[in-house]
């Protein structure tokens, strides 16, 4: 049984692990200008280093969360954290994209493990008047990898090779695993959960197949008949999922969890709230170092604002939602995070810094006052029991959300990109490195020493941005207008035949193992 003291050392534990996987998720964008030149990589490879590791992460929750239910969940904790050290010394030596790509797919791994399992550990030792305040300890460790991770990398990058920003996950893998060992109780859910191999093949199918079209119409183009194929070929194995999780005897994917409102548009509002956020740290390092002209480490320093913003919207969320309830507040931060987006859809080639600090810090405002009450109301809505599945599941969505918004955002950026950059009266092959990303525009240009062409990549790149910030605002709109029409105003009471326990305590001696 977890004492008072030790469950809030365990939380510190957890903090770890997720920390780890935030810092890694942000690390590297600011690499991203560094890798399309050292590695020739295109705008394509460069989405595919991002979203690998998180269509990976993504398609691995879910069984991840229900072997953890199995086998035990300190366990499961203790191999993932092996795997994603390994895994970040394997990108960290990558010679060639593919290699880059194949590390980042077995750090998505690790990672998908690690998120649905840190967060069931949660549901399991802190009660219903805890778990917000743990919850917001969560989230913001998650979070303080997107000031850390840009900060951290860019002051790498600019000292030493770039491998060098996969190595800083070293040093808090091995601080996490002795954490684990000595402060997380091992705790078990349904043990006796068969596995579901359609519903895992479906699933992973679905996911790559839809994600890899996508990224390929925004190379070939919409009307690529292979890209459009991929993409609905994809949405239909993720139609036969559903359907089979509805006759499976052992489904991957508990849908009675659904039946639950809070569960539901929780866990659909965290993921819109994802998909605006991955979709704007995947464009913005690219818009300061070839528009702006920065380096890595002051790419870093300039998205501070973002985790500024999170501090203060999550601080303010979690003295608001206990009076006002997580539909008001969940659809103010929706309401808030479009707000800054489309301020930011107003950015040109010479606006200021201080006007992009200050939609920065109120898109993340936004994001604070959305997430850890989002978060609530679905793990609220789970028994300790199904906490694993229920996390996974809810881990997956998020992280569906955040490969869509690298992914749809990163093309919608790219196609404007492409269309209004101005490649006339170059040669072939300097025509198409413009073409393949800004980075290498600006290279070209320099070289060339082509003013025009310099000041037409940069107006080419910021209109693709405006767009994909325009395209974003209106998904938070869009979700704060489902937050309004159905997220309950409270968090729901757990599933029935859920324990009743006192704070910090396991479930019965059948399901944990202290």
């Amino acid at each position: 049984m977890a004492t008072s003291t030790s469950r809030w050392w365990a939380l510190g534990a957890l903090a770890l692990c997720t920390l780890a996987i935030g810092l890694d998720s942000t690390v590297l964008s600011v690499a991203l200008p560094t890798l399309a030149g050292d590695l020739h990589a295109t705008t394509g490879d460069l989405q595919w280093i991002t979203t690998s590791y998180l269509l990976v992460m993504a398609a691995a929750l879910l069984p991840a969360g229900m072997l953890g239910d199995r086998f035990g969940r300190k366990r499961m904790l203790l191999g993932a954290l092996v795997l994603f050290g390994a895994a970040s010394v394997a990108c960290a030596y990558a010679v060639s994209t593919g290699q880059l790509i194949a590390a980042r797919a077995a750090l998505g791994l690790g990672a998908a493990v690690l998120m649905p399992l840190t967060s069931a550990v949660l549901t399991v030792i802190f009660d219903a008047g805890e778990r917000p305040k743990a919850l917001t300890v969560w989230v913001t460790a998650s979070a303080l990898g997107i000031p850390l991770g840009p900060v951290v990398g860019g002051w790498l990058l600019d000292n030493f090779w770039w491998g060098s920003v996969f190595l800083i996950n070293v040093p808090m893998v091995l601080a996490g695993l002795i954490a684990v060992l000595l402060w997380v109780p091992e705790s078990h859910g349904d043990r006796a959960r068969r596995f579901d191999p359609g519903g895992i093949v479906l699933s992973t199918a679905g996911l790559v197949a839809l994600t890899y079209g996508v990224i390929e119409a925004g190379e070939r183009g919409w009307a690529d008949p292979r890209s459009l194929v991929t993409a609905v070929g994809g949405i239909a194995a993720l139609a036969l999922f559903l359907a089979w999780q509805r006759r499976a005897r052992a489904p991957l994917v508990d849908l009675a969890l659904f039946r639950s409102r809070a569960f539901t548009w929780g866990a659909l509002l965290s993921t819109v709230a994802g998909f605006g956020m991955f979709g704007m740290l995947f464009a913005l390092p690219q818009f300061f170092q070839a528009v702006g002209g920065s380096d890595a480490l002051g790419t870093g320093l300039r998205l501070l604002p973002v985790i500024g913003g999170l501090l203060v919207g999550a601080r303010i969320a979690g003295r608001l939602e206990p009076r006002l309830g997580a539909k008001a507040v969940v659809t103010a931060g929706l309401l808030l995070m479009a707000g800054g987006l489309f301020a930011g859809a107003t950015t040109g080639p010479g606006t200021g810094y201080g006007f992009v600090a200050a939609w920065i810090a109120v898109a993340g405002a936004g994001l604070g006052f959305t997430m850890p009450p989002a978060m609530n109301a679905a793990l609220g809505a789970l028994s300790p029991e199904r906490s694993g599945v229920g996390s996974g599941l809810i881990q997956a969505m998020r992280q569906v959300g955040g490969a869509l918004g690298v992914t749809v955002l990163g093309t919608v950026l790219n196609g404007a990109y492409r269309d209004g950059v101005e490649v006339t009266g170059l040669s072939a092959t300097a025509a198409d490195a413009v073409r393949d990303s800004a980075t290498a525009g600006v290279a070209v240009a320099e070289g060339l020493g082509d003013a025009a062409l310099l000041e037409s990549v940069r107006a080419a790149f910021t209109s693709g941005l405006d767009l994909s910030l325009v395209v974003a605002g209106a998904v938070a709109v869009a979700g704060a207008v489902l937050a309004l029409l159905f997220l309950p105003a409270r968090p729901a009471a757990p599933e029935p035949g859920a324990a009743t326990r006192p704070p910090g305590s396991l479930p019965a001696p059948a399901e944990s193992v202290p």
